[in-house]
């Protein structure tokens, strides 16, 4: 309960950075976007080379490869995810219009159910494998769809439990019934935005839940496991789910003010944005990801601004010239 009421009082802030300080959000948004799209395909395994990414994103570039092709998919779909989810209901016509738009670009299309059983296999690097899920049999998918929107709108509707538990509870039972052949989890991620935009939890529009998300894939993996135990009986603990999926919108809702914060606090000093955003960072970064993360920021600022934190020993360099990255100290 005091973690909703939290997010609660997170939601009412949002709204008011949101009312007040509208163009400080402009930024954040494109950032989001490009960072979104780019943490969710990486997750499925889709790479695409940074020099492409944001051109793709922005659509100043078409899609050359398969991998540039998910990447335009997903950019459409949470594009119109964001423009429209308040008038997006849950539906299984929603469902498989975000699976076309993730295919419409690729040869074979998007937006069937699977035809065949699709177990949830997990991969190790020694080349062994174990099944982690059987999802629901292909045949009884539609029908576990139907019911999965029946009994979340009957949920709402009554009042059983709050939002934030009923939208969390609703993406776990999507992943297990694992729908579609492919593209499963970047579905499931788009529907975590589309259902918390019903509610007025919009932190996704400005800091990339997918990337929170991608930050932490093991525990992602391990607590959609945890939760998906004992699922086809009725006996699944969705207590690792739960507490996971609000974590994660606490972390949101916690850079983003911090974000907000820093950019309304120094519009005129660029150096405490990059520092900001350089702190920030958990694992190695370029220049040129600070660059994107801070629109309006020179490239030759950036730099001066990395110097000072070198000296104050704050960060450190590695390799030299396009491939040289830094790290925190």
């Amino acid at each position: 309960m005091a973690t909703l009421r939290a997010l609660g009082e997170c939601r009412g802030r949002q709204q008011l950075f949101v009312a007040q300080s509208p163009e400080v959000l402009t930024d954040l948004r494109q950032v989001a976007v490009v960072e979104s799209t780019e943490s969710s395909n990486r997750l499925e395994g889709v790479v695409v080379a940074p020099s492409r990414l944001r051109s793709l994103v922005l659509k100043q570039a078409e899609p050359k490869s398969r991998s540039e092709q998910e990447v335009a998919g997903y950019r459409d779909a949470l594009s119109l995810v964001h423009e429209s989810a308040t008038h997006m209901p849950f539906s299984a016509g929603v469902l498989m219009q975000l699976h076309t738009m993730l295919y419409r670009y690729l040869p074979q299309p998007g937006g069937r159910w699977k035809s065949t059983d699709n177990d949830i296999i997990e991969r190790h690097p020694d080349g062994s494998s174990r099944i982690r899920f059987k999802p629901v049999a292909a045949h009884l998918t539609p029908m576990a769809v139907t019911d999965l929107v029946a009994h979340y709108d009957y949920a709402l509707g009554k009042h059983l439990a709050d939002p934030l538990v009923l939208v969390p509870l609703a993406v776990l039972d999507f992943l297990c019934i694992h729908p579609f052949p492919d593209g499963n989890g970047r579905v499931g991620r788009l529907l975590t935005l589309q259902l918390l935009y019903h509610f007025d939890y919009a932190v996704g529009r400005f800091i990339s839940l997918e990337r929170v998300i991608e930050e932490s894939k093991q525990s992602y993996y391990e607590t959609l496991e945890a939760s998906s135990q004992g699922w086809h009986q009725a006996q699944h603990e969705v207590a690792p789910w739960l507490n996971y999926f609000w974590g994660v919108l606490l972390r949101a809702y916690g850079e983003f003010e911090q974000r907000v914060g820093t950019i309304e606090r120094g519009r005129g000093s660029k150096g405490e944005r990059v520092r900001a955003e350089v702190l920030r960072r958990t694992q190695p970064f370029s220049i040129s990801e600070i660059e994107q993360a801070c629109p309006g920021v020179s490239r030759d600022m950036v730099r001066v601004v990395l110097r000072e934190m070198k000296a104050e020993g704050l960060i450190a360099p590695s390799g030299m010239g396009r491939g040289a990255t830094w790290s925190r100290q």
